[in-house]
């Protein structure tokens, strides 16, 4: 079996299950408190993996925040944040958005073959853009990511992703922290979508821990059995 990247999925949802409201103001789901355990573990990542649709909508840094966390990273001879990953089917990315122009890490664009020739031409002076396939091959990138050096990934969305990764079963851990409130509207986007999981009525993901962080409350699941506590389970 080919290898690939220990993956920790990493969402904020509210406690009905969205990832936002419709209004297109970001919604702040986190607090504080629970922004700095995010960035320890992105500090502990060597890429972190957004969607394209994020990239667009939300224009993330993806940087480490804190300096003694960028420090010891730079002491170990690493770059202060971790290379940043896209994934996109169209290529209709800006190269002058936050996820490129910040950060001096390394920068990866998974295109569709369709669309590799213009990704090239509009991102290949910021970023490398790597053919993922027709449409993009998770387990392909996957693969290709460990053999670029990548031993930890970080997936912070958005609900395209995350279920991608879910329903592939190229998730080893899932990092999932509920916001004390109600969106209660459907046209707000969800933390998953549709699909067939490997996890169900059935076959039940391990809880690691359930954890109150202020008026947050995290909850990491072992989703395979790379997961540290889940050692000799099938």
């Amino acid at each position: 079996m080919a290898e690939r990247p220990y993956t920790v999925l990493s969402c904020g949802m509210s406690i009905d299950g969205y990832l936002d409201d419709p209004s297109g103001t970001r919604l702040l789901l986190s607090n504080d408190a629970d922004l700095d355990r995010v960035d320890s573990v992105r500090a502990a990542s060597d890429a972190i993996l957004v969607g394209a649709a994020t990239v667009r909508k939300d224009n993330p840094r993806l940087l480490v925040r804190s300096r003694a966390r960028q420090d010891e990273r730079i002491a170990r001879g690493l770059p202060a944040s971790p290379a940043k990953v896209t994934i996109t089917a169209g290529a209709r990315l800006d190269a002058c958005a936050n996820f490129f122009v910040t950060g001096e890490s390394e920068k990866l664009v998974y295109c569709a073959s369709a669309v590799a020739g213009e990704a090239r031409r509009r991102l290949g002076h910021v970023a490398t853009v790597v053919d993922g396939g027709q449409p993009v091959d998770l387990s392909r990138m996957t693969e290709d990511l460990f053999a670029r050096g990548v031993g930890r990934l970080m997936v912070e969305g958005g609900g395209s992703m995350h279920t991608q990764f879910l329903t592939a079963g190229l998730a080893d851990e899932l990092h999932l922290v509920v916001a004390p409130f109600f969106v209660g509207d459907s046209r707000a986007p969800r933390f998953v979508r549709d699909g067939r999981f490997p996890w169900n009525p059935d076959c039940r993901a391990t809880l690691l821990e359930a954890r109150p962080i202020g008026d947050v409350v995290l909850l990491r699941y072992a989703l395979s059995s790379r997961c540290a506590g889940t050692e000799g389970e099938s």
